[in-house]
């Protein structure tokens, strides 16, 4: 079997030799060569083809945003990113993700050495994900960067046309690896007067607060962290904070968020199928589920479940995909009504709702 051969691009020399001993513990992984910045980082490309890049985000001669659009505009291939989640840092991994960097890991703030071999699993299992993952060529001209760069003449072409018939339906999506650009991506297409719609993706509490706000910018609809209780609305969008659980509940005529401090389910908090599994007990058929790239299956079992309470489910298809997992899971044990490339949801999610 061929090892997976991989690239550290850290300007830090106590990185890359602390990664490189981590990667090289593995059997199936290789480290082809080091990087000090990204000018060094181009030319050892060129000489070693890596199948991965680890990068960090702070670096001389040229940052790594900078460095990871002009790679995935000319060359795209899987990156994971190495970053420390402070606010600001947070909101830079955020970009990277939306850029097409497949992950990221998280750097220790304090005890760097002794607590960043803690990481050494999460480092290794996320460079063999990243190996098997569909990069895409990064698009500035995306309806979901131009309106974070502030361009917001790009509408949903069908938007204004749209009547609901119907204003207790909600739509429940469920990402991971890949979902915070295809999450920005669909939402970013969506009318104002959408309705209702709820996230679970996998996500650090860290990243949760700028998650939210870049969707918020993203779109025309109103993206918020719920607090426990919180009415669902028309036009709203509901995330997951990256620290609970957020399940539906109906009290008396309207439908809630309830946040529930339980255990990882699938090794997740917040779990794609404790989502799906509230959707289908309590909104039934009123609901459409969607089930985006995503690295394992969780989301699966709950799509189906709300399938069988009468609820209508769309699958992101592997072309699309970043990582065929969850959606992949689903579509396989037959939750998914309809398996379609994330470019065409949207139009499809709305005619549903308008049906």
């Amino acid at each position: 079997m061929n090892k997976i051969k991989v690239l550290i691009v850290d300007d830090s020399a106590l990185v890359r030799s602390m990664l490189t001993e981590i990667l090289s513990a593995s059997s199936e992984i290789i480290v082809i060569g080091t990087a000090r910045d990204p000018l060094d980082a181009r030319e050892k490309i060129k000489k070693f083809n890596p199948d991965v890049i680890t990068l960090d985000v702070a670096m001389p001669k040229m940052d790594g945003i900078t460095f990871l659009k002009n790679l995935m505009r000319l060359r795209p291939m899987p990156v994971v990113m190495i970053s420390t989640l402070t606010e600001k840092g947070s909101d830079v991994t955020l970009e990277a993700l939306e850029i097409g960097a497949v992950d990221y890991v998280e750097k220790p703030k304090i005890n760097f050495k002794e607590d960043f071999n803690l990481y050494a699993d999460e480092i290794i299992e996320k460079i063999k994900i990243a190996s098997t993952a569909n990069v895409k060529e990064y698009d500035s001209n995306s309806c979901f960067h131009k309106r974070l760069s502030g361009d917001h003449s790009t509408k949903f072409e069908v938007g204004k046309k749209i009547k609901f018939t119907r204003t207790n339906k909600i739509i429940a999506i469920g990402a991971s690896t890949g979902g915070v650009e295809a999450i920005g991506e669909l939402l970013s297409r969506l009318p104002a007067h959408s309705p209702a719609i709820i996230i679970s993706q996998h996500i650090p509490y860290d990243f949760s607060k700028s998650f939210a706000e870049r969707m918020n910018r993203s779109c025309e609809l109103n993206v918020c962290i719920p607090n426990d209780g919180d009415v669902i609305l028309p036009g709203n969008v509901y995330v997951a904070p990256g620290n609970m659980h957020l399940l539906v509940e109906k009290y008396g005529n309207d439908y809630i968020c309830k946040l529930n401090d339980g255990e990882p389910v699938n090794r997740h908090k917040p779990s794609v199928d404790v989502m799906f599994r509230s959707i289908s007990k309590n909104v039934g058929s009123n609901a459409i589920g969607i089930l985006l790239t995503g690295m394992g299956s969780d989301g699966a079992q709950g799509l189906l479940e709300m399938r069988q309470s009468g609820a209508t489910n769309i699958a992101q298809d592997e072309e699309s995909s970043v990582v065929w997992g969850m959606p992949g899971s689903a579509y396989k044990m037959g939750a998914v009504d309809k398996l379609m490339p994330l470019n065409k949801i949207p139009n499809e999610l709305m005619r549903i709702c308008n049906k």
